[in-house]
């Protein structure tokens, strides 16, 4: 039998105690030898990112899996820093940038809208494909793998209703990761 994939799941939430999306998200991921679970507004609330703690975690795991909500069409301040900072020339791209090639990137964001916000003729004007475009050509930068990401369309009004459904998703994520 094959060894599961050694998975690297960076949550990035600044108000983690209040998503109750995430949480619920997080609780299969924790069950897992495989995954190990690394909460960046924990470990970095003052934002300065030990760069070289961060690419050593990357070259341990074959799979990056980005946990966040979606703010302002895009990710978190401290993810977008971590980005910045830990995918740099030389490690993740440009000349000598091999660290990642082939690894496997996969983001799983909540967001406070429903699906039906993310069309060209509603909310938002574009779908989530074209939403999350930039973490798509970040993968290609460093030559990974862009895997279909898993977004849990989530509103406060919703939350019991929608509990059992948004668990499925993540839950069978982690078997085929």
């Amino acid at each position: 039998m094959s060894q599961p994939a050694k998975v690297l799941l960076l949550y990035a939430h600044p108000e983690s105690q209040d998503s109750v999306a995430n949480r619920v998200l997080l609780k299969p991921a924790i069950q897992h030898n495989n995954v190990t679970v690394h909460d960046l507004y924990a470990r970095y609330p003052d934002f300065f990112i030990d760069t070289p703690y961060e690419q050593a975690l990357l070259r341990e795991h074959d799979v990056i899996v980005f946990q966040h909500p979606l703010y302002t069409y895009s990710c978190p301040a401290l993810l977008k820093e971590w980005l910045d900072r830990v995918l740099s020339r030389g490690f993740a791209s440009g000349p000598g940038g091999n660290q990642l090639v082939g690894k496997y990137w996969r983001s799983v964001i909540t967001t406070g809208e429903p699906e039906s916000a993310y069309r060209y003729d509603a909310l938002n004007r574009y779908p989530m494909s074209d939403v999350l475009r930039p973490f798509e050509l970040t993968a290609a930068m460093c030559r990974m793998h862009w895997m279909p990401p898993i977004i849990v369309y989530w509103r406060a009004a919703s939350r019991r209703r929608r509990w059992p459904v948004m668990r499925k998703p993540m839950a069978s994520g982690w078997r085929i990761l």
